[in-house]
Formats: structure tokens, C-alpha cells, sequence
């Protein structure tokens, strides 16, 4: 299929540019239709609202609220009405605005707080928040606050008014795309090879989410949701290009003509991207054993985007290769190449003595990585799960002014009232009892509608606090069985409670499930116990770390102000579900790439020190790159005007950065230097059972030369010297072809001497590496007759090929 796509280039082309346009067209169209269902099934919350929707159908409209207060006197002094009521008039006939509920109105008196200076007015649209005009909830808090003079404060809260607060769509991921752009730059060096991830990433995002509109009518799909797309979408599609690119890129310079290197590269890295992004899918999927119906839509949301982001990287991302050709080297190395002929890529530098370091050091990396990432996790022992409200904006905004407001003035639980919903027995002497309990500051009944009534219940302590948590069961467990009524405990503050709750006791398993499922997948991957067991447990210290990390800042509130998230509160009851799936994809994304070159080293050499040594060495510069670009994005999400959406960025942000760069750059070597040959253990019995899976595999379609399969065999053969021009002894010596087989292996004698067979003439790879030096890797050109080559050792490189 690549070699199709690579050929059919504008084919290809005119498809994807036909889909993304005619999904977007249809989206723009049909608009969206967003929904946030929290329900539960088998709650107290969810049978309160189940009786409320057929008792006292809501009005079709959402509600939100003006506030006022006056420094002096009272807001029902002459000079206060006189502002305020002209402007709730000329609400109230604004096209789309149902209807005002005026305090000064004959029944308003209890929208008047107590000492007088606080006074709210509900302003219901006719529809609800997500399809209310932006122009018209303008116009609304322009007229609103319009009324404000010196001694005169008015703020607007409410979802419809969260609305005008919001940054302008697209510009979280325009900030992650500049700054993946960047790093994607320094990375290549080249404009043309910058810009394939990204056109592929963005491709895929846009028809993503127009998608996920389209599907918001048949289904329930939350607002979050496309911006959970976004932000994975985002990221692993510039990552899943970006490790396609770079095997290109490497073909190339080893002298692969434009085609064949892609191919090549679709072939074995494209290979890894359908591992990694069906990985990510089946994790994501894992969400919908929580039974959640708001999960279900995130599952649609995200998984859309990582299977659109797979498709385009083996279909697009080859179709521009097709269109680049050589362009996608940068002209530096374009020269260099015609100049000097292909070349193998040598890992030398930081990388190489990193990696030489890791093995030399293996306890003290492993210990100090660990203590690193158990500081960081300490902060998950105080996680409290529940939901972010207005009171968590930031405090400049309108939305955050009137929470606080009408917490002064009305009480901190006026902001999240609990609904007890009576459907048989005495509600009269229920609310008797409720007034009574501790924790209660007003309670209020309304009048019964088709034989169930409703009783407001304004706590005293505000919707996040644990206080309310606790009144809630003390209402369920003692108040309400006591009195002898069949009734039910709703309301929004109810409804998150059960949300946390549900996800407190269904994430266990849930986290078992995707782990044994990583574990499985890397058994059948790498044919190993040790392997796997060792990833599973690296999981499990990067979620507890990264949950740390968001603990510290969210629900502590370590520098929330300073980044520009607003006030801390509990961490988000639907996240750590999210989080969890989303880490589990990515870190088996890093494992796959890491794990995959050791393993190919171990089978060619069965050297356990060597292989984790060149697999850290030739893959942690892609890797801390991918990261670096995923680090980039999820970090813009930020500025998306949304908690949960900065919640979800900041955390994967952190959980990228602590697995890519502590884990699988430093425990995971140290751990498996540690372990030995044991990585690599796998009874014999479970061998012949578990079927085969190729996740990466070998390049032996690299389109050799021609010759090569053609001619008398022949040798190459020399010495091995150190820069001192001494002999090194028992040097492993590998011929390998351009594809990287390996053809022949011998060890240097005393004298430093080898020889190695080749079948016939042609080029080919030679790799030596001797333990106390390092490894070289060179291109031979072997004629018809003996080639001599000496081998010069130096410490700090090592081969990528071997």
C-alpha cells in the first residue's frame, strides 16, 4: 500500500483534500449538538432526576444569573433600581431571552440577601447554553454591566456566560502546533520535513472533529470531548509522522533511492504506528467498561482522531514523501550526499555517553530515577475526586465575581442547592427533619406536581466542599430513612458526588484491565515475562507521578494563579479514567520504540548489555524529540479556557515528560542492566504457544544491490586498532547488508585480525564493537576479489545498524 500511495501521490492527495473539506462542509452545516450527560445508572442521583424531568419538566432554556451588590445602603434604594431595572427590562426583551425573574418583583423578596446589599435576578434563554447565540450573551452582560457606577458592582454567572470568557477557538492548538514546529525544525533542519507532520497531524485533526459534530446528533457526545480529541490527535499524529519520517530520512542517507526508503519505512516504522495507534484505541476503549454514558462519547471522540491519525500517516504521509522526493533532506545534507556517497548514522555524543553511563552506573541511575518519581507521586495519597464549578475560574472574570458574590450574600451552598425529590410518604415532616440536620442553611418545598415533590436543600459549606460530601450522606443514610419517605438526593453537586464515587470504585479494575492487557501485548511482542512485568510496573510509577503532579497543582493550588488556571479544587471525577488511558497508549508507544531496537540487538547478539546500551543510545533522541513535541501541545491546552481541558494537558504534559525522560530514558536501562540476561526469559512451553507478532521487522525488503545476488563470494578482512594503534582483541566483527541482516559475525584474533565472508559483490555494512571501546559501523564496497579494511576503535560512538 505504500508503494501505491508513493505512486498515486495526487491520487491520494485529491482524496484526503475531498474528505477534509466534505466532512468539514458537513459540519460546519449541521452544527453541533453537544450533550453532557453525567447520569449513572442505579444511583441515588440519577432515579432524583428521573422523577424531577417527569414531575417538573425544565424549561428548554438555560438559566443564568445577574448579580449586584453596592458598597452603601441597599439595592432597593431609588438610585440602585433605577439602573438595574431598565437594564433587566431591556434584557428581558432581547430576542432569544425567555424570561427575568426581577427582584424587585412582588415574590422577589428572597432574591435579596439578608443585609441588603446583594441581589440576583435568573435570566432564562430560550435555549440552551451551547446553542445560544454568542452575539446575544454579549449583548446581555454589555446591558448588564452597563448599569455599574462607583459603589455599584454587577457580575454575570452562569454556562451560557462561561461562553464569552473563552479564548478564541482553535488557539491552544495553534500555540501547540507552533511550538511542535519548532522543535520539529531543530530536529530536521529542514522546512519541507517540518512541515509532514504537522500537514498529516492537522488533516487528520480537522476531519477528526468535524466527525465528532456530525456524530453529536446521533449520539451523546460531551462538550469536552472534542477537546480531548484535539489534544491526543494533536499529539500522536505529529508523533506517528515524525517516526516515519525520520526512518525515511535515515534510508536516504544510507543510500536507499526516495521510493524504496519509503516503503521501507512504512513498512517497519509504519508497522510500529498501527501497534502503537491500535494500542492507544484499545485503551481508550477500556473507558467503556467504567459504564458511564459521558465516557462513551470521549471514547468516540479521542478514538476518531488516533484512527484518522494512523490512516493518515500511512496514507498521506506517503503520498507527500512521493511529492517531496529529496527535498525532504535538508539541503546540507543534500549536498553532502552527492558529495561524499551514503553514509551509515553513527550515535555518538550525548546520547552514546549517556547511554555508556546508564551501564556503567546502572544502581545509582536506577535509585536517584526512583526516588525522583516517589517524591513526585506523594501528593496522589490526598487525591479528591469530584467537579470543577465557576468558583475555580480565575479571579478576574465575570463568572468567578458572581460565584463569590452570591457565596456572600446567600451562603457558599446557594451556588450548588441539593434537590430531594419525594415520591411517596410525608414530605411535610422530611422537611422538618432536614432543617434540623447539621450542615443544612435553608430549606424550601415545592409545591408537589403529579404526586412527587421537590425540596430545595442550600447547604452551608459550598459545592466542593467535603462537608457538602458529607451531608449528602447524611441525608441518604440517616435523615431520609428515618423519616419513613421514599425519596431521592439530586441536584448537580449530587450528581458529581456519584460521579466520584462510581470512578473511586470502578477504576481498580479498570486499571488492572489495561495493564494486563499491556502486559499481554508486550509477552506476544517480545517474548519475554520480564519485559513486560517491568513496563506494567513503570505504568503504574508514571500515573502515580503524573497524578502527583496534577494533585500539587490543581488541588493544592502550587502556582494555579501563576499559570492562569484560576482557583484550586478537586481533581475532575472523569480525568484520572481519561488520563490513565491516554498515559497507557503513550508509554506503550515509547516502550515499543525503546524495547524493539534492544530486542533487535539481543536476538543478533545475545549480549543483554550491549543490547539495552545501543537501544538507549539510537532511540532516546527520537523519543525525548517525540516527547518534547507532545510536551509541547498538551501544555498549550492551557490556554483552551477550559479546566478540564488544562487539567487533562497539564497532566499528560507531565506524565510525557517524567515517562520520556526519567523512565524510559533512565529506570527502564538501569532496571534491565540490572536484570541481565533474565529480560529476556520466556519458558519454553509458553514459546510455542504464544503466536508471533512482528511490530517492527527486520529491513530485509531495503532494495539491495543487484549484484549482491549475482557473483563469486569473496572476503573482507584486516585489523582492529585502538587510536593508539594497538591491536584490540575478541572485537566483534558484523557484516551486515544495507537492509541491516545480518550476513556473517566473527571476533578479532590477539593480533587484531578478522575476516568475514561475503556472498558476493555488492555494499554492505560493517560493524565492530569491542566492550572497552565502543562500536563503529562503516560502508564497504566489496569487488570481485579480497577487500582490506582496517577498524580504528574510539570510545563514545556507537553503530545504528547493528
Amino acid at each position: 500500500m505504500a508503494r501505491w500511495c508513493y505512486r498515486h501521490r495526487l491520487v491520494v492527495l485529491l482524496l484526503w483534500v475531498g474528505t477534509v473539506f466534505g466532512v468539514g462542509f458537513a459540519g460546519s452545516a449541521a452544527g453541533t449538538d453537544y450533550a453532557n450527560t453525567f447520569s449513572l445508572p442505579n444511583t441515588d442521583s440519577t432515579r432524583a432526576y428521573d422523577l424531577m424531568e417527569k414531575a417538573f419538566p425544565q424549561s428548554a432554556g438555560d438559566t443564568d444569573t445577574v448579580v449586584w451588590k453596592v458598597d452603601e445602603g441597599s439595592v432597593r434604594d431609588e438610585s440602585v433600581r433605577s439602573r438595574i431595572e431598565p437594564a433587566l427590562k431591556e434584557i428581558g426583551a432581547m430576542k432569544g431571552v425567555g424570561e427575568v425573574t426581577d427582584p424587585y418583583a412582588a415574590d422577589g423578596a428572597a432574591q435579596i440577601s439578608e443585609n441588603g446589599r446583594i441581589a440576583y435576578a435568573q435570566v432564562t434563554f430560550v435555549e440552551q447554553a451551547n446553542a445560544v447565540p454568542k452575539e446575544l450573551v454579549e449583548d446581555v452582560v454589555d446591558t448588564a454591566q452597563a448599569a455599574e457606577r462607583d459603589g455599584l458592582q454587577v457580575e454575570l454567572g452562569g454556562q451560557a456566560i462561561t461562553r464569552t470568557q473563552e479564548p478564541p477557538t482553535g488557539i491552544a492548538e495553534m500555540v501547540g502546533i507552533v511550538a511542535a514546529a519548532v522543535v520539529l525544525f531543530l530536529a530536521f533542519g529542514s522546512l519541507f520535513a517540518m512541515l509532514l507532520p504537522l500537514v498529516v497531524a492537522i488533516a487528520a485533526l480537522g476531519t477528526g472533529l468535524m466527525a465528532t459534530s456530525l456524530l453529536s446528533h446521533v449520539t451523546d457526545v460531551p462538550e469536552v470531548a472534542p477537546l480531548l480529541g484535539s489534544l491526543i490527535g494533536l499529539g500522536v499524529g505529529i508523533d506517528y509522522a515524525l517516526f516515519i519520517v525520520t526512518r525515511h530520512r535515515r534510508g536516504i542517507l544510507r543510500g536507499m533511492k526516495p521510493e524504496e526508503s519509503a516503503v521501507v519505512a512504512l513498512n517497519t516504522s509504519g508497522r510500529a504506528v498501527l501497534f502503537a495507534g491500535g494500542t492507544v484505541c484499545i485503551a481508550l476503549a477500556g473507558m467503556l467498561v467504567m459504564n458511564m454514558r459521558f465516557l462513551d462519547g470521549v471514547v468516540i471522540a479521542t478514538s476518531l482522531t488516533v484512527v484518522l491519525s494512523v490512516l493518515a500517516a500511512i496514507t498521506l504521509l506517503p503520498a507527500l514523501l512521493g511529492l517531496l522526493g529529496m527535498r525532504v533532506l535538508s539541503r546540507r545534507q543534500r549536498r553532502k550526499l552527492a558529495a561524499t556517497g551514503p553514509e551509515p548514522e553513527l550515535t555518538s555524543g550525548l546520547a552514546a555517553r549517556w547511554s555508556a553511563y546508564v551501564q556503567k552506573r546502572p544502581r545509582a541511575v536506577a535509585g536517584l530515577a526512583l526516588v525522583v518519581m516517589v517524591i513526585l507521586a506523594l501528593p496522589v495519597l490526598s487525591i479528591r475526586l469530584g467537579a470543577t464549578d465557576q468558583g475555580n475560574h480565575q479571579e478576574s472574570t465575570t463568572t468567578r465575581q458572581a460565584y463569590d458574590l452570591l457565596a456572600e450574600g446567600f451562603g457558599p451552598g446557594f451556588n450548588g442547592p441539593l434537590q430531594v425529590v419525594v415520591s411517596e410518604g410525608d414530605a411535610q415532616g422530611l422537611v422538618t427533619r432536614i432543617e434540623s440536620t447539621e450542615g443544612v442553611a435553608q430549606v424550601a418545598a415545592v409545591p408537589p406536581a403529579n404526586g412527587v415533590t421537590l425540596i430545595q436543600v442550600v447547604p452551608t459549606t459550598s459545592p466542593q466542599s467535603e462537608k457538602t460530601d458529607q451531608l449528602i450522606d447524611r441525608l441518604r443514610d440517616d435523615v431520609i430513612p428515618a423519616s419513613g419517605v421514599e425519596a431521592h438526593v439530586g441536584g448537580v453537586t449530587a450528581v458529581f458526588k456519584d460521579f466520584a464515587s462510581v470512578t473511586g470504585e470502578r477504576l481498580p479494575y479498570f486499571v488492572a484491565a489495561i495493564i494486563s492487557l499491556g502486559f499481554l501485548l508486550l509477552l506476544v511482542a517480545f517474548r519475554s515475562l520480564v519485559v513486560p512485568l517491568t513496563a506494567a510496573l513503570m505504568n503504574l510509577i508514571a500515573a502515580a507521578a503524573s497524578f502527583g503532579v496534577l494533585v500539587a497543582i490543581f488541588q493544592w493550588g502550587w502556582g494555579t494563579e501563576l499559570i492562569g488556571i484560576g482557583k484550586e479544587g478537586p481533581i475532575t471525577a472523569f480525568l484520572p479514567v481519561i488520563m490513565l488511558s491516554l498515559l497507557f497508549g503513550l508509554s506503550m508507544d515509547y516502550q515499543v520504540f525503546l524495547v524493539s531496537r534492544m530486542h533487535e540487538e539481543w536476538v543478533h547478539t545475545k549480549d543483554n548489555a550491549r543490547a539495552v546500551r545501543v537501544g538507549l543510545a539510537e532511540t532516546s533522541r527520537v523519543i525525548n524529540c517525540a516527547a518534547l513535541i507532545m510536551i509541547c501541545v498538551f501544555s498549550a491546552f492551557v490556554l483552551s479556557g477550559d479546566m478540564e481541558g488544562a487539567m487533562a494537558g497539564i497532566g499528560l504534559a507531565a506524565a510525557v515528560a517524567l515517562d520520556a525522560f526519567i523512565l524510559r530514558t533512565a529506570l527502564v536501562p538501569a532496571a534491565m542492566h540490572l536484570l541481565g540476561k533474565s529480560n529476556w526469559w520466556l519458558p519454553e512451553g509458553l514459546e510455542r504457544r504464544l503466536p508471533h507478532l512482528a511490530v517492527e521487522p527486520r529491513e530485509e525488503a531495503v532494495a539491495e544491490a543487484p549484484v549482491e545476488d549475482d557473483g563469486p563470494a569473496s572476503v573482507v578482512h584486516g585489523i582492529v586498532r585502538d587510536t593508539d594503534g594497538e591491536p584490540v582483541a575478541e572485537a566483534a566483527v558484523t557484516l551486515l547488508s544495507r537492509g541491516g541482516r545480518q550476513l556473517d559475525r566473527v571476533v578479532s584474533l590477539a593480533d587484531g585480525s578478522y575476516i568475514v565472508s561475503v556472498p558476493a559483490p555488492g555494499t554492505y555494512l560493517l560493524s565492530v564493537s569491542a566492550s572497552s571501546y565502543g562500536s563503529r559501523a562503516s560502508q564497504v564496497v566489496v569487488s570481485e576479489g579480497p577487500l582490506v579494511y582496517d577498524v580504528e576503535l574510539a570510545e563514545g560512538e556507537l553503530d545504528s545498524v547493528n
